[in-house]
């Protein structure tokens, strides 16, 4: 009796581990789906940051949105900090 009690309980142990191991792998497979969807989305920032910061994107914009013309050399102010 002793002997088919410890193999009753060792064959639940064994059953409750395996579904806590399939348990976390779930969710390790979840996690892993969010950080794929947050690299993309960090590529596609980068990307954009990229197009933003780009040196002749301001000048582009003010003339062709704004239409804003550069000031004659003699128009320039300085001012010193």
């Amino acid at each position: 009796m002793s002997l088919l009690s410890f193999l009753l309980l060792s064959a639940l142990a064994v059953i409750g581990s395996k579904y806590q191991s399939r348990d976390l792998f779930i969710a390790i497979q979840a996690q892993n789906i969010k950080l794929d969807k947050y690299e993309l989305e960090w590529g596609q920032l980068q990307l954009e940051l990229t197009t933003l910061t780009e040196e002749n994107r301001v000048e582009r914009v003010a003339k062709e949105q704004l239409k804003l013309k550069m000031p004659a050399r003699g128009q320039i102010i300085y001012l010193k900090p």
